[in-house]
Parts: structure tokens; C-alpha cells; sequence
């Protein structure tokens, strides 16, 4: 099992921040290298506590498709995706938001993080692909989301 995890200022309030972080359009627009796409369960709007998605996406040249659910929501805090289905033996994502305060300028800030814990399947040989390429790729994937979600939450706080 392989464990990450990302921490991302951003200039918004914390319920900005978490908002965003549960849009289906935000995350499919982050993630358009990879073509993804809900495509069952909620498929547009806000996710919520129980809801499930289910996302395709192209990745190391082949589709995969992931269904998730919301399975912990504290707003504006803390909410849990976890995986139902999909290509991970287990998949465990965290999403935190604290409220602070930036030191020079006393602005609000939320310091937004991520902990992802997965495990890929086939055992041994997982655990060696966790270990070579998706511990990092996956880490990737998370930094251009939260850049993404940064972006958005900014320049509509502007």
C-alpha cells in the first residue's frame, strides 16, 4: 500500500475551496489530458455525502474506468472519495480544508490537502508498479488538479 500527500494554498475561503473540490465539471476540466468524463451515477454538478460517480479516463494508453463515492462529507472540512470499482486493489482519497491566514498580508487562506491511499492489484508485481510509476504518476495527477482548483477558486475570487 502506497501513500501521498499534497498541500496546496489557496487564496479563498475554505467553502470556496471545498465547493469546487466536489464539482464533477471542475474535476473533468482538470483532468482533460487524460479525457476524463463521468459517466454513470452523478455527472454533473455537486457531489455530496453517498453519492457514487463513475469516471473514464485514458491512461498509460488504455481506458479505465473508476467508480467512486463520497463516504465521509463534513462541510467546509473534510470529505472522503473511495473507490467501489475500478483498476485498484484499494483506493482511499482524503480532502482537507483549513482555514489560516497568510502571515505578510493577514489574507484568509485555506491550506487544501490531499491523502491518497492505494494499493494496486497483482500482488507482488503491484506493489513493484506502486513502487516505479504510480506513486509518482499519481502524485502528478493530484498537483494538476489542486493547481486547477487553485486556479478556478482564485480567479473567481477576484
Amino acid at each position: 500500500m502506497s501513500r501521498f500527500e499534497v498541500a496546496t494554498p489557496v487564496l479563498a475561503p475554505p467553502a470556496v475551496v471545498f465547493d469546487a473540490s466536489l464539482s464533477v465539471e471542475l474535476h473533468t476540466s482538470s483532468m482533460r489530458g487524460s479525457r476524463e468524463q463521468a459517466v454513470a451515477g452523478v455527472t454533473s454538478g455537486q457531489l455530496a455525502l453517498g453519492d457514487q460517480v463513475t469516471w473514464r479516463a485514458r491512461h498509460f494508453g488504455f481506458t479505465w474506468h473508476l467508480t467512486s463515492t463520497i463516504s465521509a462529507y463534513i462541510r467546509p472540512s473534510y470529505f472522503v472519495d473511495e473507490q467501489v470499482s475500478g483498476p485498484f486493489r484499494y483506493w482511499r482519497h482524503a480532502h482537507t480544508f483549513e482555514s489560516t491566514h497568510d502571515g505578510d498580508t493577514g489574507i484568509e487562506v485555506t491550506l487544501m490537502k490531499d491523502i491518497v491511499d492505494f494499493a494496486a492489484p497483482a500482488g507482488p508485481l503491484g506493489a513493484v508498479a506502486e513502487a516505479l510509476v504510480l506513486r509518482r504518476y499519481m502524485t502528478k495527477l493530484i498537483l494538476l488538479r489542486t493547481a486547477h482548483i487553485r486556479e478556478m477558486t482564485e480567479t473567481a475570487m477576484r
